[in-house]
């Protein structure tokens, strides 16, 4: 298995950045408009993109620490993998270490999927220091894939 890691440093409270996680408003201003769903422990949150989309079960909720998905739902190579944001205060900063875990192995799809997360990670930073992120569909696209 390989993982997808990040890390980005926000200037913003660590409650700033679990509410960006949590609500489908807070999804919906940085990763993709097209969001809906429940972002409680046990709820699904269904987010939607141009070519497709997937849902995911949300595992973990713990106020300005962690978030933790399971994608049920959408590409193949996603179904069963973990997305979690982990949450820690640093220098002023609220640090993000991302990991998109549990891929079978580093198809080309994955190499696409870094780079989106890479970007989508900064809409979440642009958002929470500025009060606007880019999510889909006015995300940079990178490629023929989006």
């Amino acid at each position: 298995m390989v993982d997808i890691l990040h890390r980005i440093g926000v200037t913003s409270s660590p409650d700033a950045v679990y509410a960006a996680l949590t609500t489908v408003d807070g999804l919906a201003n940085w990763w993709t408009e097209d969001t809906d769903g429940d972002g409680n422990v046990g709820g699904v949150l269904r987010l939607c993109f141009e070519p497709g989309g997937f849902d995911m079960k949300v595992l973990e909720a713990q106020p300005a620490e962690r978030v933790v998905w399971e994608v049920v739902d959408g590409p193949e190579e996603w179904i069963g993998t973990q997305v979690r944001f982990e949450l820690k205060q640093e220098d002023g900063f609220t640090i993000v270490l991302f990991r998109h875990e549990g891929w079978k192995e580093p198809v080309e799809f994955m190499y696409h999927c870094s780079t989106k997360w890479a970007t989508f990670l900064l809409s979440l930073k642009k958002l929470v220091e500025t009060g606007k992120g880019e999510p889909a569909p006015h995300d940079v696209k990178i490629s023929n894939w989006h």
